[in-house]
């Protein structure tokens, strides 16, 4: 099958992508879905970690509407992660991967903190990290905290999982059926364009670090292996 594209990988999921089907909490099947897929990809002989969001359990910003204190909702925001992440954790040593969690937020008795040379050893050791609590501070996404730890364990490239969606478009396009799809674009394009690809210091992080981003869709049945395999899918920002 020759070497995979990509050695090293972190695989951003959206805490939206975990509850299926569903408007709230976690779906089984899709964590079963998700472990699979990374199973997949880990025969391949591929180093992943991953990040997960929390807005399948608590969205920050809608709290804050509501009249929340910002700091105090994105720390809960920040839980609601670990939880994903301990989920995900279980699921993917039930198909026999196994996983460490890594929390920017210590808690002892449910995960190690985030140490970059533990990371880096668990990686070597063929373990499937997983990087929860986001950076560990107020006011950051997942997304920056997906393109942070891309950057402190050397991956080749930062993978962004849609649900539902198969790339990067100029429109919502479960919206608008004339939505055009991009092959490839620039950091700077996907910055000007003000394309919903992820949060502008994400983003800005990357371009100044020259890493690449690969949009694509999680429910494309083998749509992680194909990344590593060399087929064309989704949108890749360089």
């Amino acid at each position: 099958m020759g070497q995979p594209r990509y050695k090293r990988t972190v695989l951003k999921l959206s805490g939206e992508a975990l509850k299926g089907e569903g408007s709230y909490g976690i779906d089984l099947p899709t964590l079963r879905y998700v472990a699979n897929q990374v199973k997949r990809v880990r025969e391949l002989g591929v180093d992943i970690a991953m990040v997960v969001g929390g807005g399948n359990l608590w969205r920050g910003a809608q709290a804050e509407e509501a009249g929340m204190d910002r700091i105090t909702a994105d720390y809960a925001g920040m839980l609601a992660t670990v939880i994903n992440a301990l989920a995900l954790q279980d699921a993917l040593e039930k198909v026999g991967v196994t996983t460490r969690t890594q929390t920017a937020i210590p808690i002892h008795n449910v995960a190690e903190p985030f140490i970059q040379r533990r990371a880096m050893r668990h990686l070597e050791r063929g373990r499937v990290v997983i990087f929860a609590a986001g950076t560990g501070n107020p006011y950051m996404t997942t997304d920056t905290a997906a393109a942070l730890r891309t950057l402190e364990i050397g991956a080749d490239i930062l993978l962004m999982a849609k649900n539902g969606v198969d790339g990067v478009y100029d429109k919502d396009p479960r919206k608008y059926p004339e939505a055009k799809r991009f092959d490839r674009l620039t950091h700077i394009d996907a910055l000007n364009f003000r394309l919903e690809v992820m949060d502008s210091t994400a983003l800005s992080m990357c371009m100044d670090n020259n890493i690449p981003i690969l949009v694509f869709d999680l429910l494309d049945p083998r749509g992680l292996e194909k990344i590593f395999l060399g087929e064309a899918i989704g949108t890749l920002i360089s």
